[in-house]
């Protein structure tokens, strides 16, 4: 029942055959009692209405699932963490054997982690955070992401690179906007010059921004766009105003949704596989757990990077080039440290 290797194909069949017949189950408490562990994870999540912690929630669904764990969710109301403790309180109650803390870092919402955290009988590993010492975390590089994309459009020969970020309070959106900041710099391009607005993560908001960068920086002839939702928004205010894609404003966005290579033009993204994350930090909970049950074991904790990857598609390489302004693929990364 646990595809152990040395069973025979007809011991196999024979047992399936009888628990048919039998209508037999599992029972989850009775192995718990066995394993002298619940096999359960309590994950604690915040704003899945976004697309990123959402696709990352995916990921720790089905590879708690392949491990055998079943999953206790709680979700912040909002990303507000003053209620930390309650909460954690109620997910060790159930005699969870580790916790997913799944919520991005936005604002002071880490400010819990040192008065409570070590006070925490069962592992916890943290997604998407800055990295801190002496704790399990698993993120995206969102620098590198920034970087990468900055540099690809310098690379097509565009020079005056304006960036919508995501909402400041967001640990990625800074991240982001450091990459594109350092990328630029490093070009040669005047820290005076550097133009930015702050959109939402949403496409309402992207389509504020732009209209906003559009007023004040009239030399621009790229945008790095600090998620897709965002970027969409961007291509349709260009058509709207008659800016050809490419040739004169070329758009990067950032996430790698699947719907970018349906936009149009077809949008040049930087990919990060978010899936992926949820997976790395469920077996990164498990190995933590593992060695906690095997003295034997050493476990330290570790930032465990995922490193994404440029997807170039037409709205960022036209075949002669960028030209005029507006005056006149995929294998993930991972790395651990």
């Amino acid at each position: 029942m646990n595809n152990r290797p040395d069973v025979s194909e007809e011991t196999r069949t024979r047992v399936w055959e009888t628990i048919d017949k039998l209508n037999y189950q599992p029972s989850a408490i009775a192995r718990s009692l066995i394993h002298q562990r619940s096999l359960t994870l309590g994950i604690v999540t915040a704003g899945l209405r976004y697309q990123g912690p959402s696709r990352t929630l995916y990921g720790i669904i089905h590879r708690a699932e392949e491990l055998g764990y079943t999953l206790l969710l709680k979700e912040l109301p909002e990303f507000d963490a003053s209620r930390a403790l309650p909460l954690l309180n109620s997910l060790l109650e159930r005699r969870v054997d580790g916790i997913l803390w799944a919520v991005p870092e936005v604002g002071n919402n880490r400010d819990w982690l040192g008065e409570q955290l070590g006070g925490l009988p069962v592992p916890v590993v943290f997604v998407t955070m800055e990295p801190r010492t002496g704790l399990s975390i698993v993120d995206v590089d969102n620098y590198a992401g920034g970087r990468m994309a900055t540099q690809h459009l310098l690379d097509q020969g565009y020079r005056h690179i304006g960036h919508i970020t995501g909402p400041l309070d967001w640990w990625e959106a800074r991240q982001r906007r450091a990459g594109w900041h350092d990328a630029l710099l490093a070009a040669g391009v005047p820290a005076d010059t550097l133009r930015t607005e702050e959109g939402n993560w949403f496409t309402e908001g992207g389509e504020k921004a732009i209209a906003r960068l559009l007023e004040s920086y009239g030399e621009m002839d790229a945008v790095f766009v600090g998620n897709d939702q965002m970027a969409l928004s961007v291509l349709q205010m260009a058509c709207r105003r008659g800016i050809r894609v490419p040739q004169e404003l070329a758009v990067v966005g950032f996430d790698g949704l699947p719907d970018t290579a349906h936009y149009w033009p077809p949008l040049t993204t930087v990919y990060q596989d978010q899936p992926q994350l949820g997976r790395l930090a469920v077996e990164e909970l498990v190995r933590a757990i593992d060695a906690g049950r095997q003295e034997q074991l050493a476990f330290e904790p570790r930032t465990v990077i995922l490193l994404p990857e440029l997807i170039v598609r037409a709205s960022s390489s036209a075949a002669s080039g960028p030209r005029s302004g507006l005056r006149d693929g995929k294998e993930s990364q991972v790395e651990s440290r």
